[in-house]
Formats: C-alpha cells, sequence, structure tokens
C-alpha cells in the first residue's frame, strides 16, 4: 500500500469519528483490529467501536483535528486534538458539562490487504 494510501485510511478513521458513523470502521479495519492503550488493550472490531461509541455518548460534540500526520512504511503517525464537552455518564463518571480539549499520539499499524 502507498503511504499516501495509508494516511487517507487514518484521516477516514477520524472522519468517522468526526461523523459518528462508525459502521465506515467495518470497511477500513479488520475484525481483529487490537488498540494498546496505557491502561488497557482492546481487541475486536465491535469492542474498539463500542469503545468510540461510548465517548461519543458521553462526549456527543467529539471533534477530532488530525494536527500532524506521518507515514513511513505500514505505519502512520498522527498527532491528534480532540475536543468535546462532557454531557454524557463516562466510566462511571456523570455528566459535569465541562469542556475538555486534549492532544495525542497514536501509531496506526497498516497491514497490507486492509
Amino acid at each position: 500500500m502507498s503511504l499516501e494510501k495509508n494516511k487517507t485510511i487514518v484521516r477516514k478513521m477520524i472522519e468517522a469519528i468526526n461523523s459518528q458513523n462508525l459502521t465506515l470502521w467495518d470497511e477500513l479495519m479488520s475484525p481483529d483490529f487490537i488498540v494498546h492503550m496505557k491502561t488497557q488493550k482492546m481487541q475486536g472490531l465491535e469492542s474498539n467501536k463500542k469503545f468510540v461509541k461510548d465517548e461519543i455518548k458521553a462526549f456527543p460534540n467529539l471533534h477530532v483535528t488530525i494536527e500532524d500526520i506521518i507515514a513511513k512504511g505500514n505505519k502512520v503517525w498522527v498527532r491528534l486534538k480532540e475536543t468535546a464537552t462532557h454531557k454524557g455518564e463516562y466510566l462511571g463518571l456523570a455528566p459535569t458539562g465541562n469542556k475538555l480539549s486534549y492532544k495525542s499520539s497514536h501509531i496506526r499499524l497498516l497491514l497490507s490487504g486492509v
């Protein structure tokens, strides 16, 4: 896969979050997709979609902006800015109405045939 195609896949993943249309992930990711986070590991497309759906439910105006994106080989590094307002329960925390904004970095490993 070309570097530009790999970056396009990651951009589409982010667009799917922003549009709250995670059915697009079905076309972009394999069913055994894995996310390693500092506190947990999510395995499988459906568990990853549930995680994001729970975030969207708690933060209905969640918006992710790509600030930087770099591809090399089958890896894509992306620096993101996320903004949202806490309007629903999240991880046992009642809605606060507080706005939040944070930045994060991710590395996506894209395998051929995806």
